[in-house]
């Protein structure tokens, strides 16, 4: 045994330093592309979309306010300043404000420009002012309702990575630093993928500090002797570094579920280590010899270890049928780590316990007796009252089917960005004073022999322009139509009332040439390169998800009805669309992947019990907490999306986990000849203790996630710690009660 030892601990150490060095290499990655469903025909038509035209993430935008107003000439010379020299930050291919802008007129000598803000003519600032909050184009858009803030409108280039995203963002903030302004917001693809890579890295570190803490201080109170409490928190935290190193041998990227790795290692490495040590120690203090009670260990333990990991393993990887690649590669990562956690207590803790006796690993004392006293007292209870056991599951069971069909998907883009940081301050703005973030396109599709730049199609255009801005959630719309209203109001002495398209066909093709000039260079904007098909581009406020769908069938409703088909058709698009779909495919994949897994499970507690009513019973406590978490999902009035959904497979994971040992440990019993009732108590006993000490180390470890800035990682600390203890409760109230009733 000691060659073994020295082999053993020898190899993990050699793993353990090769580990570190691979963490090191890890990669963190953050981009709304990842969580597009895969597969789903109208990502295949946005995609086809993007490459007539543009990517519609490819911005940013500056909003800078001033309280007393943005006009003054000083604020107003800055930040003209600040505009022109933004375009010598790499990765910048345009920029645009109201500084920059000219109005077209049209004269006697021909066409002209009329600056938007007269800069260097405080006189005229009234004038400007009025017009350009009269101006549809620019309100909500380049300046607010209000005037008290100006924005600058970067286009960025196509795939910004996550380095260029660091630097974009640093150099911005370098420039906005030379000058006097207030304050200042972004908002933009390039800068969502820099701040929110920043906080997965902190959440990663946070967590792992504070739940290696919080278990730290259970352990310590669990054990109260120096080599138990080692072995128990180096085997934990050798599990999770583990863990780490095979991520970065295996090139895998960290993404915005990656804050849950640490808890999670920390807690199924905890929850085996229990088990392991318990057994052991209950063994050691039968009279056994460290070689007896190590090997009956292995034996007994390490098999509903194994048999427990394969279940949790599994649940993780029902997560693989979903069609959002974080959620699947978190389902891939973390079965990998429910494996190397395994491994590592089967072989490095064990090798570690077989060096100690009882009194060297734990401080006996009245904390044993409390355990022993609470499980006989739990074990009275299910047989003096089933009745009020089953009563009490039911209702619950009912209540929570309730909760569960009250779950909404109408979640919001606020309720992923990190809680009390700048870059959700800078949504919030954006959302209350201008148009919102969230993209939302319109294909145009010219039919038959007509252009998409012809009368009768931008009639059309228009006709469904109107319509979009008479919607309270929409405040922006763009297109090819902007033109032609620019040049008829040019054409008209400038005035406001004659922002609007022509109304015959002679007066259009007059203002084509024109048209063309304008729109020289970037006619692939608005108008694709064939001439067939245009955009028209909106932003929609973040009012949910669900809000939005109902929106869009309503705008659906109203084209079908009012715009003719025979001259061109509409298709709504945009990455803000795409994005939404998630929830639904998050409801659809959870509930496939669960069932997949749900049955593969009962075939291996077919094979392991060869009874169908054993598989019965270990299902029952584990559909339980699921239906509970959910049904606590509808009445917290938490929206069911892509980050919550893996809640679930937790749950799942946790559920089966003690299920297993509790049952076999029961099936151990009774194969040595025992009756139901000796090994139901025999179980309790035994197992019992390890259960309830499992389930209140990983209490804690998720209670940590309370103080994530990452929401969904908020709401998923909260359910399974809530959660956790319905686990317990239907391991030990309810399996019992079905032992008896069903068992004979």
């Amino acid at each position: 045994m000691r060659k073994i030892r020295v082999i053993t601990i020898s190899i993990f150490a050699l793993l353990t330093v090769a580990s570190i060095f691979f963490a090191f290499q890890l990669k963190f990655t953050f981009d709304f592309d990842q969580f597009f469903p895969e597969g789903d025909e109208d990502l295949v038509f946005f995609k086809e979309f993007t490459n007539d035209f543009e990517n519609d993430a490819n911005f940013m935008l500056i909003a800078i306010p001033r309280k007393e107003g943005v006009f003054d000439q000083q604020f107003l010379e800055d930040f003209h300043d600040f505009t022109l020299k933004t375009r010598d930050i790499a990765n910048i291919i345009e920029s645009q404000s109201l500084t920059k802008f000219s109005y077209p007129l049209k004269t006697p000598f021909g066409m002209t420009t009329v600056p938007a803000i007269h800069i260097d003519q405080p006189e005229k600032y009234a004038k400007d002012r009025e017009r350009l909050l009269n101006d549809e184009r620019f309100v909500y858009n380049l300046i607010d309702a209000t005037a008290t803030t100006l924005v600058v409108a970067l286009k960025t280039a196509e795939k910004v990575d996550l380095p260029s995203a660091d630097k974009l963002v640093v150099d911005l903030d370098s420039l906005v630093s030379l000058y006097n302004f207030e304050n200042h917001h972004y908002i933009g693809q390039a800068y969502f993928q820099s701040e929110l890579v920043k906080m997965q890295q902190e959440e990663v570190l946070m967590s792992a500090l504070v739940s290696g803490f919080l278990v730290s201080l259970v352990i310590f109170m669990l054990y109260r002797r120096f080599y138990g409490i080692a072995i128990a928190l180096v085997s934990i935290a050798l599990g999770m570094i583990l863990f780490f190193g095979f991520l970065g041998v295996t090139g895998r990227e960290l993404s915005v579920m990656s804050a849950l790795y640490p808890v999670l290692m920390i807690i199924v490495g905890t929850s085996d280590v229990i088990h392991i040590m318990s057994k052991y120690i209950d063994e050691l203090r039968k009279g056994l010899t460290r070689r007896e009670a190590i090997t009956i260990t292995i034996k007994e333990i390490g098999l509903a270890t194994l048999l427990t990991s394969t279940t949790t393993a599994v649940g993780f990887a029902s997560l693989m049928t979903s069609r959002i690649g974080p959620i699947k590669d978190f389902g891939i990562n973390a079965a990998f780590g429910v494996a190397i956690a395994y491994l590592t207590v089967i072989f490095f803790t064990t090798a570690l316990l077989s060096m100690f006796k009882t009194d060297d690993l734990i401080k006996l004392g009245k904390n044993n007796q409390f355990w022993e006293n609470l499980m006989e007292k739990t074990y009275q209870f299910t047989i003096n009252h089933p009745i009020r056991i089953v009563i009490g599951s039911v209702l619950v069971a009912l209540i929570s089917f309730y909760g569960i069909s009250i779950i909404t998907t109408n979640y919001q883009l606020e309720n992923n960005l990190p809680i009390g940081k700048k870059i959700t301050k800078d949504f919030q703005f954006f959302e209350r004073q201008f148009a919102g973030y969230r993209p939302v396109e319109f294909g145009v599709f010219a039919q038959g022999d007509y252009q998409a730049t012809d009368f009768e199609v931008l009639q059309q255009i228009d006709k469904v322009e109107q319509y979009l801005k008479s919607i309270p959630s929409i405040k922006s719309v763009n297109s090819v139509t902007t033109v032609y209203k620019s040049i008829n109001q040019a054409f008209n002495r400038n005035k406001q009332t004659a922002y609007k398209m022509p109304t015959s066909e002679k007066t259009f093709n007059k203002y084509k040439r024109y048209a063309d000039r304008m729109t020289n260079g970037s006619a692939d904007v608005l108008v694709s390169k064939d001439g067939k098909k245009a955009r028209i581009t909106t932003k929609i406020l973040d009012i949910g998800a669900d809000s939005i769908q109902a929106v869009g069938k309503r705008i659906d409703t109203w084209i079908a009805k009012n715009t003719d088909a025979n001259i061109a058709t509409f298709k709504k698009t945009g990455s803000g669309i795409i994005l939404d779909k998630n929830a639904v495919y998050a409801r659809e994949s959870l509930l496939e992947g669960l069932g997949i897994a749900v049955i593969i499970i009962s075939v291996l507690m077919a094979l392991l019990f060869k009874n169908w009513r054993m598989v019965l019973i270990s299902l029952v406590p584990n559909v339980f907490p699921l239906v509970f978490a959910g049904g606590l999902l509808g009445f917290l009035g938490i929206e069911l999306e892509a980050g919550v959904a893996i809640l679930f497979a937790i749950v799942f994971g946790i559920a089966v986990d003690d299920t297993i040992h509790f049952l076999s440990k029961f099936k151990l019993t009774r194969d040595k000849g025992k009756s139901i009732e000796e090994s139901l108590h025999i179980t309790f006993l035994e197992t019992g203790k390890a259960i309830c000490l499992t389930s209140i180390i990983l209490f804690f470890g998720f209670l940590i996630m309370l103080f994530s800035v990452n929401p969904p990682s908020v709401t998923v600390g909260m359910m399974i710690s809530v959660t956790l203890f319905t686990a317990l409760f239907s391991d030990l109230l309810i399996i019992p009660v079905l032992i008896r009733w069903l068992m004979k």
